[in-house]
């Protein structure tokens, strides 16, 4: 059983336990001396390491993505944590849970799955209703739908990704469809919204590998998950009775155009209302996820994130107190912003942006 986990890992401290390997390379140092260059992962995160002693040998013990057991230490380098391997070689299969060392939903992936079945059960349009019963009881599709991470890096990144994207679009469209259905005579189709929201990253299924790293399947990387997702929907329309063509175009019309931008990976842009609300929704929500990550991520004593690639800029995670007018009631039980503001009073504050920096692949986004 997994002892040691990476959030835990100090420098200078001792570690001997099991992790995954995502990445594998070996290096000639300036002396000549071969070594290793790993990247090690489990649920918490990943960490970089190197073997430099009997790097030759220590290859041959295990392979990239398997379940290694390592004997390492912690150093600091360039302000992060570094293991130094003494020894690593692969255990069999039965000696560990991928569970350890893959990042998961803080949520059950079965009773995510099961609120999926519900929200589904409660829509009113027959034709969807039964499109999306007919999908989800494909025991290949549902299994596959409640363990797959929504990204391999940019939001959700996690088992049991996808489908938490998609019930916070779900609870989304369930309040942008009433008010906006309120607000203006053309009513939203909210059913087929709804529908759009659960199935247009459902080519990720497939697209994605997550049985062990995250990664992309040939079929990912040759036909990408808006292709996969499409083609998966027109089979189960196929299969159903006198399923409406016009309804099919226009749930069709919602997979392909929910990256919004032809440079963002769409085959077409949004040109219906429900696939406008879609697209909105879809980024919101991603970007959201994000934000919070990072969040989480920066330590409790900085104000800002990191840089960050994806946005192009840090993050200020310093939340505001909330102010309440009830007589003698304390705002909050956390440090006032405004006090930790005046203790920051002075420090050099963080770039915005810097200089040309790589961006990561936006197909992954959405």
């Amino acid at each position: 059983m997994k002892k040691i986990f990476l959030k835990d890992i100090k420098e200078k401290g001792s570690v001997s336990d099991s992790f995954l390997v995502t990445k594998k390379e070996t290096g000639v140092s300036k002396t000549g001396k071969a070594y290793l260059n790993l990247r090690l992962m489990d649920s918490t995160g990943e960490v970089e390491a190197r073997v430099w002693d009997n790097a030759e040998a220590l290859a041959k013990s295990f392979d990239l993505d398997d379940v290694v057991k390592v004997r390492a230490f912690g150093v600091s380098y360039q302000g992060r944590i570094q293991l130094n391997v003494s020894d690593i070689y692969s255990l069999k299969e039965g000696e560990y849970s991928l569970t350890d060392y893959l990042p998961a939903s803080k949520r059950d992936p079965e009773e995510m799955i099961v609120a999926l079945d519900a929200v589904i059960e409660q829509m009113e349009d027959v034709n969807v209703r039964a499109l999306l019963k007919s999908i989800f009881s494909d025991p290949e599709i549902r299994n596959r739908y409640k363990l797959a991470p929504a990204a391999k890096a940019m939001h959700h990144p996690y088992l049991g990704g996808l489908v938490e994207h998609v019930l916070s679009i779900c609870s989304l469209v369930d309040v942008v469809a009433a008010h906006y259905t309120k607000e203006y005579e053309t009513p939203v189709h909210k059913d087929l919204l709804m529908a759009g929201a659960i199935l247009h990253d459902i080519g990720k299924i497939y697209e994605l590998e997550y049985s062990r790293s995250f990664g992309y399947t040939d079929s990912g990387r040759l036909i990408g998950h808006i292709t996969i997702g499409v083609e998966m929907v027109d089979e189960k329309i196929k299969q159903l009775d006198s399923f409406p063509a016009d309804l099919a175009m226009h749930l069709k019309h919602l997979l392909l155009s929910h990256h919004t931008l032809l440079e963002f990976g769409s085959p077409k842009r949004p040109k219906t209302l429900e696939a406008v609300l879609l697209g909105f929704l879809d980024d919101m929500d991603a970007k959201v996820n994000s934000v919070m990550s990072i969040m989480d991520a920066t330590a409790e004593e900085e104000d800002w994130s990191p840089y960050q690639r994806m946005f192009e800029r840090a993050i200020y995670t310093c939340r505001p107190a909330v102010t309440r007018e009830a007589a003698g009631e304390t705002p909050s039980s956390e440090t006032p912003s405004g006090e930790k503001d005046k203790a920051k009073a002075g420090a050099e504050p963080k770039p915005d942006s810097q200089p040309d920096p790589q961006k990561e692949d936006l197909d992954l986004f959405s």
